[in-house]
């Protein structure tokens, strides 16, 4: 089992921006002190919903503060940047970190990023496969051209190369997939890309999914070996406490209004219509579904999602109190309580 936390840098309504980031970073040092696995870092544009604008930057101060943890982001959102810079700067973590940095890629939603950014909507409905597949490239081959819809430029060296870490056969960092639907599980099954699986949905519809991953894997000609082995991450939600009362209204409390103010401020680029969720019964559905009160129960409830759906590694939001004391006893607990009991 690989506990992790998830870091969205959540900005809580009546805090500052620079507050939701110092949370974050002082988040993933206490993580690293506490003995989890691994740190998550989203990414997001424009909201308060998350004030991280770029993951791998933020991936780069952490790396460079700590000294065992693995440092993820959850995600880059691949159609608003070139996959050739993006891969540029994975493999210099990559590298630089001795192998430490994990990157997550996603397609993002229909935002307003796309026309600031200048790739338009094409790149989020139909663009994804090429900028995958281009970033895969770069992080594999010594010389990289293209000459696709999107991107076609000579070939030019791969500079610097993230396979020179490790002696034998090419290796870079790891790359991960933020699947939330059957043609996005298809396309990382295809490439052998694991899974993120968002916290939204519960152990069956992630069983569902890493079960249609297996079947499009091996259909692609995956070894079962490779298959049996990916390492697909399921992101949550986590907040400790003496009592399951106590931890549920800690949450429902603070979250809420965070939800509101920032799924609010998302805006579409094309003015189609947002379905939203009520926040405070999201809130409640997170509570039911995670690790959420005392640790005996947080361990069980990770041990069940193991045990139907196979993954065997969390990325867990420690900071939905929005307070940075709280935040840190949080995960302080999670380390020192918790996993003792996962063994």
């Amino acid at each position: 089992m690989r506990v992790g936390t998830f870091v969205l840098a959540a900005q809580f309504p009546g805090q500052g921006q620079g507050e939701a980031l110092h949370r974050a970073v002082r988040t993933a040092e206490v993580a690293e002190e506490s003995g989890l696995d691994s740190v998550w870092l989203a990414e997001h544009h424009f909201v308060p919903y998350g004030v991280c604008p770029s993951a791998v930057t933020l991936a780069a101060l952490l790396l460079g503060r700590t000294r065992r943890i693995r440092v993820g982001t959850a995600v880059s959102v691949l159609p608003s940047v070139h996959p050739v810079a993006l891969g540029e700067q994975s493999a210099l973590l990559h590298l630089t970190s001795g192998g430490r940095f994990t990157l997550g890629v996603g397609r993002g939603g229909p935002w307003v990023d796309l026309e600031v950014f200048g790739s338009g909507l094409a790149a989020y409905e139909s663009g994804f496969p090429e900028s995958l597949d281009l970033l895969l490239r770069w992080l594999r081959e010594p010389e990289v051209a293209a000459q696709g819809e999107r991107f076609s430029f000579r070939e030019v060296p791969v500079v610097p190369r993230p396979d020179e870490l490790f002696d034998g056969p090419p290796h870079g960092p790891e790359v991960i997939v933020a699947c939330t639907s059957p043609k996005s599980v298809r396309l990382a099954a295809e490439r052998g890309l694991p899974m993120l699986l968002g916290m939204h949905c519960g152990d069956t519809d992630k069983a569902d999914m890493v079960a249609l991953w297996r079947r499009h894997a091996l259909a692609a000609g995956r070894s079962p070996e490779e298959v049996a082995a990916a390492g697909h991450v399921s992101a949550g939600v986590v907040q400790i406490a003496d009592h399951s009362r106590e931890a549920t209204e800690t949450l429902v409390k603070a979250m809420p209004g965070w939800l509101k103010q920032g799924l609010d401020a998302h805006v579409t680029i094309d003015g189609r219509h947002r379905a939203m969720r009520d926040p405070v019964a999201y809130t409640e559905l997170l509570c039911a579904l995670h690790p959420v009160g005392p640790p005996r129960l947080a361990a069980d409830r990770l041990a069940a999602t193991a045990e139907r759906t196979g993954i065997t590694r969390f990325a867990l939001l420690a900071e939905g109190s929005g307070d940075l004391a709280a935040t840190e006893e949080n995960v302080r607990r999670l380390g020192a309580e918790v996993l003792s009991l996962l063994g």
